[in-house]
């Protein structure tokens, strides 16, 4: 059934860059089918026998596009405890024993602990964690989700000590702390998701699509997933379930199965799908996080002269795996956090040439001046995180007075040509797009964040920032074509607003509420 509805005496985005207002629109066969005046959309839809909606002077925009999220880890964070903005290791232990009868799964599970915030001024523990809970399993992920802390029932339901894997905090007798890094984070975590059902799986995505739509986002990344997820969210969008639009890349490997492999001999290319769910290639990481100090950087960390962080994937490995998905069609989404694994990506691209597909770089949190000029030749796409910005407020420490300069560089990368798209990360970063323009614009003013003068000159706009939340996030995802601005024959994704952001004071774009989210023209909030 087409559906053929109009949208008048709104004020209505078109688009941002360049900036095109409106009041009214049509929406047919789920693509806008006409923007200008609202006195003809009445008279097409009129004519075509249609649905007349009164905007009533509210505010449309583009649905946004979060370029690079974790869908299933989404789904868990909102099924679980919430340790965001804990200052002591004692407010954890008491959410924990609040929690622990109310969780469905066996193990139990939180997030978003921040160590820096602590009062104990030390990561919190297994023996910690004992206290509260001994006889099932737990795991808290910090809040970058790059580490994390279990307990001792935690420790031994995972098997992680049988494994020689990398990663697994000790104390001065060799004993684990309970603290896992990076592989042995994803080792537990992937342990911990084998013993999820299918049930479980279609539970967590279908709890993070709803949050996502509440929020207003109509499409997104899902920067890595499993074959499990896979399979989940093809069954929703089989089931005609999947309200959201999903750009899908895959781990290069899930356990012993080569996934980039099993790409390559379906001969899956980037873009296979359709407009609700498409295969675009595969997520790699070449570093670690900044909070965790694993990310890799060119010198030693300012707070830690004996680290410089270290590579998550052999270099000459990546290299190759970059080289061999180019060659098969495949946009390949690499985690480069600091500068040195910055350096390791950018060669990667290069040794891969030309390619049908424009690769993408995840956060490029770190950019000296020098890679600059490499950025501006290989031209590849970036995703950022401006929420990173308040999150990460202890990054001076990190990195000194010279390299924080190079920090979160988003409008020196608009300036040098390069296509941004904006995203969470979630559940890293809250899902709430105007929590993420709020950082993009302020950069962490109102906060006292410690290095806002050193990086003020990167503050955007409000129409640069909504610009990479919608078209720039469309590029990146492989989709400018279809979504990402209202022009005729894009698809209808949009959001009702309860404020003009354009006539929002900067202090204030945090309190934006979405009031109505369409997909398709047709409403799903």
């Amino acid at each position: 059934m087409n559906l053929i509805r109009a949208f008048i005496n709104g004020r209505i985005y078109i688009s941002f860059k360049p900036l095109r207002i409106t009041d009214g629109m049509v929406v047919s066969n789920n693509r806008v089918l006409y923007v200008g005046s609202s006195n003809r959309a009445l008279e097409l839809v009129k004519t075509l026998g249609g649905e007349v909606v009164d905007l009533k002077n509210r505010v449309v925009l583009p649905g946004f596009i979060d370029s690079h999220l974790h869908i299933d880890t989404l789904g868990l964070a909102i099924s679980t405890l919430d340790l965001r903005g804990v200052k002591s290791i004692a407010e954890i232990k008491e959410k924990l024993r609040e929690y622990a009868s109310k969780t469905r799964f066996k193990w139990i599970l939180g997030h978003g602990w921040d160590h820096e915030l602590l009062e104990e001024k030390r990561w919190p523990t297994r023996r910690d964690l004992d206290e509260v809970v001994e006889d099932r399993p737990v795991l808290l992920t910090r809040v970058c989700l790059h580490a994390g802390v279990v307990n001792t029932k935690g420790l031994i339901e995972s098997g992680i000590i049988d494994k020689q894997v990398e990663g697994i905090d000790r104390d001065e007798n060799g004993e684990p702390t309970g603290v896992l890094f990076e592989n042995a984070l994803r080792y537990v975590r992937e342990k911990i998701k084998n013993d999820l059902s299918e049930e479980d799986y279609l539970h967590l995505v279908k709890t993070a699509q709803e949050h996502l739509l509440q929020h207003g986002v109509t499409s997104i990344g899902v920067a890595g997933c499993n074959l499990r997820v896979l399979k989940a969210i093809v069954k929703l969008w089989s089931l005609g379930e999947l309200k959201i639009r999903v750009r899908l890349y895959l781990y290069h490997r899930d356990g012993e199965e080569n996934t980039l492999d099993l790409l390559k001999n379906l001969g899956v290319k980037s873009g296979f799908g359709d407009e609700y769910l498409k295969i675009m290639g595969i997520k790699l990481f070449a570093d670690g996080s900044l909070g965790s100090r694993t990310a890799w950087l060119s010198e030693p960390y300012s707070d830690d002269p004996s680290n410089s962080g270290g590579p998550a994937l052999d270099p000459e490995e990546l290299t190759r795996i970059v080289v061999d998905a180019s060659r098969h069609g495949l946009q390949v989404a690499v985690h480069a956090i600091g500068d040195r694994a910055l350096d390791t990506v950018l060669q990667a691209f290069r040794e891969a040439g030309s390619s049908r597909v424009k690769h993408r770089i995840e956060h490029a949190s770190l950019i000296r001046d020098d890679q600059l000029e490499v950025l501006r030749e290989l031209k590849p796409m970036i995703s950022v995180q401006p929420h990173f910005i308040i999150t990460d407020w202890w990054a001076k420490n990190r990195l000194g007075e010279k390299r924080v300069k190079w920090l979160y560089r988003f409008k020196t990368l608009i300036e040098n040509g390069l296509t941004i798209g904006f995203s969470t990360d979630a559940p890293v970063e809250p899902v709430n797009p105007w929590e993420t323009i709020y950082a993009a614009v302020t950069r962490g003013r109102y906060e006292n964040i410690p290095y806002y003068e050193d990086t003020r000159d990167q503050a955007l706009s409000i129409i640069d920032a909504l610009h990479a939340y919608t078209q720039g996030s469309a590029e990146i995802v492989g989709s400018g074509h279809s979504i990402g601005t209202l022009e005729p024959g894009k698809l209808a994704d949009f959001i009702i607003v309860d404020r003009d952001p354009l006539d929002t004071p900067d202090r204030e774009l945090r309190c934006i509420n979405v009031l109505e989210t369409y997909v398709g023209g047709i409403r799903v909030f």
